[in-house]
């Protein structure tokens, strides 16, 4: 479908749809980074901060997601963890809905930037993310006495599933299931993006290699997120309004020179989410190739489940995040 549409405005709608975790503004960026490397299109530093503040954003609501489904996956009882998940979830959609629109399909990225800028008044805005962000720890403590602090999860997760490092790399797994076998590697520090190299936050790895690993660190990666949100808010708020450029200035038609090839990726919720592309000097790709971090990750479930038992497999599966929009294709 991406290679029939232009690069310029008919590709950027269809990222959202990879990832349906809410997750999908890190998949927009994930095509804008390409696109823009592709052309030589440079970002105002405004529209980066924007940007690295979606994009963590988005990461929560992922995040949020894997941990509230996984406590139905591996408990077997709807339990108040994925009612708290869900909660949480709206108030992250309630302020992406203020900005983007929409709470699914964000379509909020643009080739050089974002589509507008924040709401206005841009205090009630700012006042929204501060109310989320007091309130995180509190929550987060929540999330761990009824899961990490559970015996029926630590019973059917410490120790199951290992993935350990080597093993990790040699299938090309990336984000919190590679971390969590200790795996040091994170595109926002290792091959810097947006405006994470100028903000302070770390990048949280578990050497254990389990399905408890993985889960810990989704939730240390909240932690994270929150930080640079926070950070993000601060410079926003003093940003001086003659110098809020949210888009730098793009061709309105797009061509690329034929026979060039490249790729870049973004560290999504899930891992490394990367976009291929190959040009014949159209308006349109002759390649577009998405390497999902869900596909990497299904193909390892059979070396992590060796040797154990079948009710092993649920909990395992479950810490993968999976999501079949990354692996269908």
């Amino acid at each position: 479908m991406c290679q029939s549409k232009t690069y310029r405005h008919q590709i950027m709608p269809y990222p959202d749809r990879w990832d349906w975790s809410g997750a999908g503004l890190l998949n927009e960026w994930a095509y804008a980074r390409t696109a823009e490397s592709l052309v030589g299109i440079e970002v105002p530093e405004y529209a980066q901060v924007i940007r690295t503040m979606c994009g963590e954003f988005s990461r929560i609501l992922g995040h949020l997601l894997a941990v509230a489904t996984y406590a139905l996956d591996v408990i077997g009882e709807f339990t108040p963890v994925f009612q708290w998940g869900v909660r949480d979830r709206e108030l992250v959609q309630d302020v992406l809905e203020d900005l983007t629109g929409q709470r699914l399909m964000f379509n909020y990225f643009r080739l050089g930037g974002v589509a507008w800028d924040l709401p206005e008044p841009r205090e009630a805005f700012f006042e929204n993310i501060r109310a989320f962000l007091e309130d995180l720890p509190t929550k987060l403590e929540e999330y761990h006495t009824l899961l990490t602090g559970n015996e029926i999860i630590q019973a059917r997760t410490v120790g199951t599933g290992h993935l350990p490092a080597e093993t990790a790399r040699a299938y090309g797994c990336t984000g919190p299931v590679a971390r969590g076998s200790g795996v040091d590697y994170d595109l926002r520090r290792d091959d810097p993006y947006g405006y994470y190299d100028e903000l302070d936050w770390s990048v949280v790895t578990e050497d254990e290699g389990d399905n408890f690993s993985r889960l810990l660190v989704r939730l240390r990666e909240v932690e994270e997120s929150a930080k640079i949100i926070d950070q993000c808010v601060d410079l926003l708020e003093e940003w001086p309004e003659a110098d809020r450029e949210i888009q730098a200035n793009v061709p309105r038609t797009i061509r690329p020179d034929p026979d060039r090839e490249i790729y870049r990726a973004v560290e999504s919720a899930k891992g490394e989410l990367g976009i291929y592309i190959r040009t014949d000097g159209t308006e349109t790709p002759a390649r577009f190739k998405i390497r999902g971090p869900s596909f990497s990750h299904v193909q390892v479930l059979p070396e992590m489940a060796r040797g154990e038992y079948v009710a092993d497999l649920v909990a395992t599966l479950g810490s993968l995040d999976p999501i079949m929009g990354d692996v269908d294709r």
